[in-house]
């Protein structure tokens, strides 16, 4: 496991700590930790939304070459 260390506001600690009292992490990493992965999670959404939204080709593969000539 790598450690990071990063300069936060004074917001996002008072944030960081009021979700650990909140019960929504262990310590202050477990909490960072938990929201990366849901940063991650929303990141994988999205792509595949993105990609539903992409249109596909389908068809004879040659045919759909000559479309394109």
């Amino acid at each position: 496991m790598t450690t990071l260390s990063i300069p936060i506001s004074g917001d996002l600690e008072k944030f960081i700590e009021r979700m650990v009292q909140d019960g929504k992490g262990a310590n202050k990493a477990d909490v960072v930790r938990r929201a990366l992965r849901e940063y991650e999670e929303n990141e994988v959404i999205e792509s595949i939304l993105k990609a539903q939204g992409e249109p596909t080709l389908r068809g004879d593969l040659r045919e759909l070459m000559k479309k394109f000539k």
